[in-house]
C-alpha cells in the first residue's frame, strides 16, 4: 500500500527562526508554529492552539532566517516526519515535526481596527464540535 504524507498549516511563529548550516553547507532553519482553531460547542465559542515544530532547508531556510520573526504569519506546506535519537545516558527519544517544502510569508496584521484578523476568521469559518 502506498502512503500519502502532506501537511498544510497556517499559523504564527512562536519564536524567531534558528538558522544553522549542515557540515556540507546546507542551510537549515527551524521555528515553532502556533496554529489556532476556533469552533462552537453548543452556544459557546472555543479556541484551541496546536504547537508544531517546523524545519526548512536550502534557500528558503535562509529567507526564513532573514525575514521572519516571532509573531509573523506563514503558510507551511510540507510533510510530517518523526525524528528519533538517543540521549547521552541511553534514553530513546522521538518527536514529530513538519519538514516544509514551501513557506509562504503572510502580510503583517494591522494593529488598529482588527479588520484583517476578522476577515481571516470569517474566511476560515468555524467548525462545529462533534456531539456525542
Amino acid at each position: 500500500m502506498t502512503g500519502f504524507n502532506k501537511v498544510i498549516l497556517i499559523g504564527n511563529l512562536t519564536k524567531n527562526p534558528e538558522l544553522r548550516y549542515t557540515p556540507n553547507g546546507t542551510p537549515v532553519a527551524s521555528f515553532g508554529l502556533a496554529v489556532n482553531r476556533k469552533y462552537r460547542q453548543a452556544e459557546e465559542l472555543k479556541e484551541e492552539v496546536c504547537f508544531v515544530d517546523i524545519v526548512v532547508f536550502g534557500k528558503q531556510a535562509e529567507h526564513c532566517g532573514q525575514y521572519l520573526s516571532k509573531g509573523n504569519g506563514v503558510v507551511v506546506d510540507g510533510r510530517l516526519q518523526q525524528r528519533r535519537w538517543e540521549t547521552e545516558d541511553g534514553q530513546k527519544r522521538s518527536k514529530h515535526e513538519v519538514v516544509a517544502q514551501t513557506v509562504t510569508f503572510l502580510p503583517k496584521r494591522q494593529e488598529a481596527g482588527g479588520g484583517e484578523q476578522g476577515a481571516a476568521d470569517e474566511a476560515a469559518g468555524f467548525e462545529e464540535e462533534p456531539q456525542g
